[in-house]
């Protein structure tokens, strides 16, 4: 995959890293890396050799502080401009809402703004205890739109999200775990290790079932919000997995008290 200095894809065997690499600005999303980031994982999902993504902000000073400000008077200066650039966010969020890989979001430092919208659609989220969190856009005139809101809303409630978005507040992560913001807290000099130890368990899974149970959560959540039942076809897709190798791998070494090794197929 082709890399970039502003949004690096680190590929090792089955785990892929998406970089957020601007540290030199705290990782603050520019209007080129929103666009970057859509590539990156909208990449990643036609690869079927990976088994997780980490997603990260370059150093362990911030995963970003949000959107780079400096951009406003060239690049949002008005509703029209705005709008185009609010494109290239939300495709950017999209891509990793629909990636078919578990994502596992390494949250160290600052995570606010933009940073925190791209974290909340991954589906894990593993925090150090010194990290802080907020979308402090009230205090600078702007609003959040529909699409962006989305991803909070369904992760921490609405009354959490409006509470989050009409404070402006930047808290800590004790605040964030008890709020639904985060899967793990630990300690800043566990991290790494924590986020290793998960990947490594998301990838000792049958790939097909992870991508399956993504699946099929995302298609829950949009029934239930929008009232939709599932289809026959739906339903039946729940039992596809009997017809893998992976099943027949995995009941295989459960017989024979070992560990499966899984194909992907």
């Amino acid at each position: 995959m082709k890399r970039n200095d502003l949004v690096r894809v680190d590929i090792n065997g089955p785990v892929a890293t998406v970089v957020l690499n601007r540290p030199q600005k705290l990782n603050a999303l520019n209007k080129q890396m929103w666009s970057m980031v859509g590539d990156a994982f909208n990449g990643l999902n036609e690869m079927d050799n990976i088994r997780c993504i980490v997603f990260r902000g370059a150093g362990d000073k911030a995963v970003g502080p949000g959107a780079d400000i400096k951009e406003f008077e060239t690049e949002r200066y008005n509703s029209k401009k705005a709008s185009e650039y609010g494109e290239m966010m939300h495709k950017a969020v999209l891509a990793i809402a629909s990636c078919k890989h578990p994502i596992v979001a390494r949250i160290r430092g600052l995570c606010i703004g933009g940073a925190l919208e791209l974290a909340a659609v991954c589906d894990l989220r593993i925090a150090s205890s010194d990290s802080r969190f907020g979308i402090p856009v009230s205090r600078l005139g702007l609003v959040m739109s529909h699409f962006e809101m989305a991803g909070l809303i369904e992760l921490v409630g609405k009354s959490t999200a409006l509470e989050i978005l009409f404070e402006g507040r930047v808290f800590g992560s004790d605040e964030a775990m008890n709020k639904g913001l985060l899967t793990k807290v630990v300690g800043p000099e566990k991290l790494d290790e924590e986020v290793k130890k998960v990947v490594e368990n998301i990838c000792a899974g049958a790939p097909l079932v992870n991508r399956w149970h993504k699946k099929f959560a995302n298609r829950i959540l949009e029934g239930l919000n929008q009232g939709k039942t599932l289809t026959e076809q739906e339903l039946r897709e729940g039992f596809d997995c009997f017809d893998t190798d992976d099943f027949k791998e995995g009941y295989k070494a459960f017989i024979e008290k070992r560990e499966p090794s899984f194909s992907g197929n």
